[in-house]
């Protein structure tokens, strides 16, 4: 299986634990999911640890698909990753990155390792048009998390933890 790697990062004017903890709070996905897009919250965590599952239901055309997404990598302040289960796609590892920097602010990184079904027939017919909906959608998320956390009152130091987790 041939897979395409999509990113896409910004500067947040905001530390670090601020825009990770925005990432853990239950309406954070219905926040950061575009108003364009035909997503029903079916099922959603109420932690990003590993284990934790998210189930959607999208609408793609007339005909609507279930997208089940677990969280598989965890480290407080610095990353979360999920792996779809189930969904439209062949294959899907998103990584979310967060990364301080020496202003305070925090450098907000989605990475996306994926695979569109049915092989080269599949990256042939639908290939540009996915590439653009994640442009898209992510230009959304990124933008939306920049002016949710432009309008955060200021908030404390908090520490780091990582859990180990297996693929």
């Amino acid at each position: 299986m041939r897979t395409k790697i999509f990113v896409k990062q910004s500067e947040i004017a905001a530390p670090v634990e601020a825009v990770f903890a925005f990432h853990k709070q239950p309406d954070a996905l219905a926040r950061l999911t575009p108003p364009w897009e035909n997503v029903e919250i079916i099922e959603q965590p109420d932690s990003l640890q590993p284990g934790s599952i998210t189930v959607l239901r999208l609408a793609l055309g007339p005909v609507s698909r279930l997208w089940v997404a677990e969280v598989v990598e965890y480290c407080e302040n610095s990353l979360f990753a999920d792996i779809q289960r189930k969904g439209p796609f062949a294959y899907w590892y998103h990584r979310h990155r967060f990364t301080p920097t020496d202003q305070g602010k925090t450098i907000y990184r989605d990475e996306i390792e994926y695979a569109l079904p049915f092989g080269l027939l599949g990256g042939a017919a639908a290939g540009r048009f996915v590439r653009a909906r994640l442009d898209r959608t992510f230009e959304y998320r990124h933008r939306k998390v920049a002016e949710i956390m432009s309008r955060r009152p200021s908030s404390g130091e908090a520490s780091c933890s990582c859990v180990e987790f297996e693929r």
